[in-house]
């Protein structure tokens, strides 16, 4: 039976095209989908808020700490001056912890609002003093009488204000905590008007 012979080209053909061969044919997938220049190879696409957050990260981690500090003091001054103008303002959003809140303003406007005998006790504390360091027998008496008769002013009118702002608190808020509300008032009739704060936000006489 007689032999084909082999062709020497089939012998010797290279492997590195028979290799190559299946890369060539692999198919080709036309994928629509776009990738963010931004995102990393083999990863989906941030999102706008994860991004943000990242680069603060990088930005803070690449502040000093004296730079830090300057920021901090800077922020501090910032909200400090904030207070200082809602203070003047009445400005809710700004208002020391203590000074917020519908009950509290309530209260403010309630004192501010009348006639305090406890706020003329820091001048006629004053008057006493002088009076009593006067070495005159009745003048000194004077001073310790008048200093009894504004003692006992400033209590009675302080108890009359906390009887009619706990009524009045009652009877606006009656689902919101007021725990501290009355003192918070009474401390601040103790106070010249002018030199309140807040300020006050409403006239004397006018109803809050």
């Amino acid at each position: 039976m007689q032999a084909h012979p082999v062709p020497l080209a089939f012998v010797f053909r290279s492997r590195a095209k028979e290799e190559k061969a299946p890369a060539d044919k692999a198919p080709v997938t036309d994928s629509k989908q776009t990738r963010d220049p931004q995102a990393p190879k083999g990863r989906p696409t941030p999102k706008r808020s994860e991004a943000q957050t990242q680069r603060r990260s990088v930005a803070n981690t690449q502040l000093t700490r004296k730079e830090a500090a300057k920021r901090q003091r800077d922020e501090r001054r910032t909200q400090m001056e904030r207070q200082r103008q809602a203070l003047a303002s009445g400005d809710e959003r700004y208002l020391p912890v203590r000074d917020k809140g519908p009950v509290r303003r309530f209260a403010r406007d309630f004192v501010d609002s009348r006639f305090n005998i406890a706020e003329w006790f820091l001048p006629l504390a004053v008057v006493i003093l002088v009076l009593s360091m006067v070495r005159v027998p009745s003048l000194q008496n004077i001073a310790l009488l008048l200093w009894l008769f504004v003692i006992i002013l400033i209590v009675v009118d302080s108890i009359g204000v906390a009887i009619r702002l706990k009524k009045q608190l009652n009877a606006r808020f009656p689902d919101q905590p007021k725990r501290g509300a009355v003192a918070y008032a009474l401390m601040r009739t103790l106070q010249m008007r002018r030199l309140r704060l807040p300020k006050p936000q409403v006239k004397r006489g006018e109803r809050p």
